[in-house]
């Protein structure tokens, strides 16, 4: 059985993807107001695909699935696969690198050879129970 763990959000990111998002309309619509015909559209479409679209796909689509031999993180259009045999280490961390993590309340998790992934699951106490859980059936070394 699956369990899923959405990301904690932090509101100084809500603010600047909020506002990624504001800033597109205005530039989308100046595009069209410059350019005519296809070059025009095509302009518009990848400034709301990637101003409004992006921001708003990690916001609704960033989330953590611990399965019965996986860790499955999906963060909008980006996935990681890290099997729950190769996590070495899990540790709390403020660590602002570019990750999955809407929240510099975070796990980094340590698995396979020197690899490791950022998270903020929302619950972390719930999750790292869950997870000690599905290690531990399946046979992990955590």
């Amino acid at each position: 059985m699956a369990t899923t763990y959405r990301s904690k959000v932090d509101g100084w990111l809500l603010i600047v993807l909020l506002g990624a998002m504001a800033v597109c309309l205005p530039a989308a619509f100046a595009a069209l107001a410059q350019e005519q015909g296809w070059v025009a559209w095509l302009t518009v479409a990848a400034v709301l695909l990637l101003g409004f679209g992006l921001p708003l796909s990690l916001l609704f689509a960033t989330r953590y699935t611990i399965t019965a031999d996986c860790l499955q993180v999906r963060s909008g259009p980006f996935r990681w696969r890290v099997p729950l045999a190769a996590i070495t280490d899990i540790t709390p961390t403020r660590n602002p690198a570019s990750s999955p993590a809407l929240s510099l309340d975070r796990l980094r998790i340590d698995y396979g050879r020197g690899r490791q992934l950022l998270i903020s699951p929302r619950d972390q106490a719930g999750f790292m129970q869950a997870i000690e859980q599905a290690c531990r059936k399946a046979g992990a070394g955590r």
